[in-house]
């Protein structure tokens, strides 16, 4: 079979043979739980998750106690919603907005929140580019913004979207969706100044079943799950009716149960590769401008995009990608979880091209033979 060409980083990127070799030799080596026992192995886990906590903090400039383990992005939406209603931020049914930039996970669970009318709902406005139009946002009471839509791979000005609405809302609460940012750009939360933000491992490289919540004050928020790892001490009984719990403080009060440890012992490894390599975006513009010369393709994307999503006339993108992996070339078509930037563009699908650290330029120029053989026909 010939060499697999793997476009499709911003749905999942390939893992690069220093996670693979770490995440093995931990299983087969050094594997414990964490936070349970005081033998050696117990010891060298609790050190090696610290020393991840303390990369993860690095790479988005803020400190370990602000960096709370998920198993994703919509883990962490998911998570930020009952976080919020826990620690009374729903009462008065608050107003949240959101965009049609978002995600399918950035967006749901807030819907869901609307229909059991817990909250109220608005739109952030996009501009004619379909950027956030932060000079037209509402006063809100919870702002939720996607800081790289997955569809048209340009980032947004979150710290200027932020600043608005607190202009008009001091007391705001902001939550970024970087799943795609995170991957592309780097990112200094106290630039961007959110309550929350969240993106998922398995986006730069790491394993899957990992991602982060950064929560800007810890103490702020009342913990949403409850169970072992976050309880200091329990005194009294129900017997009694005099039960109270101490619960740790941040992180470890919100990472209740089993970690995803394997994949956190991973996560340092992945961060280190994708700072090396910054290219990507150098084969976008590649692809975008040899692919602009085919007359059947409408590209939806700016050359300065970190992905390329584009559509073919008189093809439907489905018969297009079935294509595609028939020559051996993965990527993306369809809605990618993000339906309502699809309505707005005018497409019930299209097809995306996402590189990752491994592709190379050799590839696209083979990609864009590909593409010219299967549009001849």
């Amino acid at each position: 079979m010939n060499k697999i060409i793997y476009l499709d980083a911003a749905a999942s990127s390939l893992k690069p043979e220093s996670v693979i070799k770490v995440q093995q030799d931990f299983l087969q080596n050094h594997y414990a739980n964490a936070g349970r026992g005081i033998c050696a192995r117990s010891i060298y886990v609790d050190k090696t998750i610290a020393q991840s906590r303390k990369k993860v903090a690095e790479f988005i400039k803020t400190n370990p106690e602000n960096i709370v383990f998920t198993s994703g992005t919509t883990d962490g939406i998911n998570r930020i919603v009952n976080i919020i209603r826990g620690s009374d931020g729903f009462v008065g049914r608050p107003k949240v907005m959101v965009s049609d930039l978002d995600h399918h996970s950035a967006r749901m669970p807030w819907e869901e929140a609307v229909n059991r009318g817990e909250i109220r709902f608005s739109l952030c406005p996009l501009d004619s580019e379909f950027n956030i139009d932060y000079s037209k946002i509402e006063k809100t009471d919870i702002l939720v913004i996607t800081a790289m839509s997955n569809v048209l791979g340009a980032p947004q000005d979150v710290k200027k979207i932020i600043e608005h609405a607190r202009k008009l809302n001091k007391n705001v609460i902001t939550i970024a969706d970087a799943a795609q940012y995170v991957a592309n750009l780097p990112i200094d939360v106290s630039d961007w100044d959110a309550d929350f933000i969240c993106f998922s491992g398995h986006k730069i490289g790491a394993d899957t079943g990992v991602g982060i919540m950064y929560i800007k004050e810890p103490a702020r928020w009342y913990p949403d799950k409850f169970g072992g790892g976050m309880v200091a001490k329990i005194s009294g009984s129900l017997d009694n009716n005099d039960s109270k719990w101490t619960l740790e403080s941040a992180p470890m009060v919100f990472e209740a149960g089993t970690l995803p440890i394997t994949q956190i012992v991973g996560l340092p490894f992945a961060i280190d590769e994708l700072q090396k390599h910054n290219d990507k975006q150098k084969l976008i513009k590649y692809l975008h401008t040899e692919l602009s010369k085919i007359e059947r393709i409408k590209i939806l994307t700016k050359p300065d995009s970190h992905i390329l999503t584009f559509v073919v006339n008189d093809m439907h993108c489905m018969d297009f990608g079935t294509l595609m992996g028939a020559n051996g070339v993965c990527l993306r078509v369809g809605s990618m979880c993000a339906s309502w930037i699809h309505k707005i563009l005018g497409y019930n699908g299209t097809i995306r091209i996402s590189v990752g650290q491994r592709n190379t330029m050799e590839e696209m120029k083979e990609v864009v033979k590909i593409i010219k053989k299967i549009l001849e026909k």
